[in-house]
């Protein structure tokens, strides 16, 4: 699986909110921090950067998955 090379972390963050059960804490600085309780408490900071980095997405997308019991593909499959 290839990731995305010009991923903002703002649509990350929407997608995130909207196919995946987190919602938007509070932003601070240049991070959105968002929280889930399914299937329990987590919280998770993204970046509102116009581009994210490629380890930084990969990060991202490893915690999410780990912590939803699914594949990295899933997530990005509907981006």
């Amino acid at each position: 699986m290839k990731l995305p090379r010009d991923l903002a972390g703002t649509v990350l963050a929407k997608h995130l909110c909207k196919e995946w059960g987190y919602s938007v804490v509070h932003q601070v600085g240049s991070h959105i921090i968002l929280q889930t309780e399914d299937p329990s408490h987590q919280r998770l900071p993204v970046p509102a950067h116009e581009f994210l980095r490629i380890g930084t997405l990969n990060s991202i997308l490893r915690l999410v998955a780990t912590h939803k019991g699914i594949g990295k593909e899933d997530i990005l499959e509907n981006l």
